[in-house]
């Protein structure tokens, strides 16, 4: 092996060893973490739209709750989702 290819040899080291510290100090940064999401009264105050979408997700949650609980026959269950489906 020559001068040359040891010094290249060395700086690809080098560098690879720079790029993985980067990564490593990236993914485990205690200021990244400690911002956190915003609370969630953020939301409710700031977007009514997406509270009126949160409340039809919630009735739609209980209905899909309400089949699933009920003992009923797989044929009624078939039947409700279809008549559901239909609104």
């Amino acid at each position: 092996m020559n001068m040359w290819t040891a010094i290249v040899l060395i700086v690809l080291i080098t560098a690879f060893t720079r790029v993985m510290i980067a990564r490593h100090s990236a993914r485990h940064d205690p200021m990244r973490d400690k911002a956190g999401p915003p609370p969630a009264n953020v939301a409710r105050q700031h977007d009514p739209e997406l509270q009126r979408e949160v409340e039809v997700l919630r009735k739609r949650l209980e209905v899909l709750e309400r089949i699933t609980t009920d003992d009923r026959q797989s044929r009624s269950i078939a039947s409700e989702i279809e008549s559901l489906r239909d609104k």
